[in-house]
């Protein structure tokens, strides 16, 4: 019989485990690197991401989501 050369499930699994990781590692720099030079800048990053309702304060963004999670159990 002849060998061919398709990978093993073994190989396979192993391919998936580091290309899940490089996606979460190269994710998480970006994500770091975004996160740290909009704190050295000082810059107002609420504004970046608004909340449910578009609130700029973190009671009515919690108070906001609260609601919405009550709704979906009634």
């Amino acid at each position: 019989m002849n060998k061919t050369s398709e990978p093993t499930l073994q190989q396979a699994l192993a391919n998936d485990s580091l290309l899940f990781k490089s996606i979460f590692v190269i994710s998480f720099v970006v994500f770091l690197a975004v996160a740290l030079t909009g704190q050295l800048l000082f810059l107002q990053w609420r504004s970046w991401l608004p909340g449910a309702d578009g609130n700029q304060s973190l009671i009515n963004d919690v108070t906001s989501g609260v609601y919405t999670f009550m709704s979906h159990l009634t």
